[in-house]
């Protein structure tokens, strides 16, 4: 006797759309959570709440009234071009102590507390941990980009963005970047204490090669090349041609022509990203050494 198989009626594709929408509003859901409580103890823990809301802005301030920006820029630069230098000086600050110096200090401490432990234990996955802890200092890192925009406009003096696409692009991958580094320094990083240490390579070689604290042009060529490789001097270029639209020969050039200058230091940028994603991965701690 031949058994046939019963048809099935419901639509296919439905019930695994619904599952993958309930799952991305749960996931959100646990970063909430995250997000809530690292914003509590951000707001509890005064040095990191100064590192990531004051360092950087006092930095810019300081480099302005020392005349450095002008000295960078040349001293016949118009004021917009000034006040676009600042701004990417405050973004990098920025990206470097908000970011990643602050991050990484709160990985460690809530490895030695077994917070990431007990976290892993649940139902939370490593990338909702790591985003969790890293949204609050990506919010303020925004925050600064906003406010501190709008002061320089007033103080130094910008125009309109020439291309605001690649400035998000910068700043969001550039957060990317120096999230995943500073969950990979957790490898190499074994108190909260020693982050000021351990961290301190990274940030110098970093500032120093992006072209906001040392004109690149000092350096001898070679260096000046692998310069061009570092993980912020991409997001100062990218920064840089957004905001002013100038061309190497400082030629102001269309939204199109933008994107064509933008191409090498976005295939750094992307590099970067990939290359961050693969050290967070690796070398990430989860738990304390014994």
């Amino acid at each position: 006797m031949t058994t046939l198989a019963p048809t099935s009626t419901r639509t296919p594709g439905a019930p695994a759309a619904t599952r993958t929408a309930s799952g991305v509003v749960s996931s959100l859901r646990r970063i909430g959570s995250l997000v809530r409580a690292e914003s509590l103890l951000l707001v509890r823990n005064r040095t990191a709440l100064f590192n990531g809301v004051l360092l950087a802005p006092a930095m810019v301030a300081f480099l302005h009234f020392s005349g450095a920006f002008g000295a960078f820029v040349g001293d016949d630069a118009g004021a917009s071009t000034i006040g676009a230098f600042a701004l990417t000086s405050l973004i990098c600050f920025a990206l470097m102590f908000v970011v990643y110096y602050n991050l990484a200090s709160a990985y460690v401490a809530r490895r030695e507390e077994l917070v990431l432990k007990r976290l892993r234990t649940g139902q939370c996955s490593d990338g909702e941990i790591l985003a969790g802890a890293a949204t609050p200092a990506v919010v303020t890192m925004l925050g600064q980009l906003v406010l501190g925009g709008a002061a320089i406009a007033l103080w130094i003096g910008l125009d309109a963005p020439a291309n605001v696409l690649l400035l998000l692009v910068a700043v969001l991958a550039g957060a990317f970047v120096f999230t995943a580094l500073a969950a990979a320094s957790t490898a190499f990083t074994r108190t909260v204490e020693t982050a000021q240490l351990s961290t301190l390579p990274v940030m110098a070689l970093a500032l120093l090669l992006s072209g906001t604290t040392l004109p690149l042009t000092m350096l001898p060529e070679r260096v000046q090349v692998l310069a061009e490789l570092t993980p912020l001097h991409p997001v100062a270029e990218l920064l840089t041609i957004g905001l002013t639209g100038l061309g190497p020969d400082g030629v102001a050039v269309g939204f199109g022509e933008t994107f064509a200058l933008a191409a090498a230091p976005l295939a750094v940028l992307a590099g970067w990203c990939v290359l961050g994603a693969w050290l967070a991965t690796r070398y990430m701690r989860w738990e304390p050494r014994r």
